[in-house]
């Protein structure tokens, strides 16, 4: 018995997936003279952690996000295979 919130729950992960392998793939191919273009992106967010000391806890707040062409292709793909299960 599949409800919707389970096929959500699959979307995110499949998409999550899809970026994060695309951006892996993303990054080693920008290595490569002729596939150059799939690394090409852009980060965003706090590239320098806020950090929060109370003398007792030290807490550090960062978050970046480095999105890549190979990146957005991976998205595609996930959305794709997702929509044929």
């Amino acid at each position: 018995m599949a409800t919707r919130e389970k096929n959500i729950w699959i979307l995110l992960i499949f998409i999550l997936s899809g970026l994060v392998v695309g951006g892996l793939l993303g990054e080693l191919a920008g290595k490569v003279d002729f596939l150059w273009w799939l690394g090409y992106g852009e980060s965003f967010g706090l590239s320098n952690p806020v950090q929060l000391d109370l003398s007792i806890v030290q807490i550090s707040f960062g978050l970046l996000f480095k999105i890549n062409i190979a990146s957005i292709i991976g998205m595609i793909i996930a959305i794709l295979v997702y929509r044929k299960i």
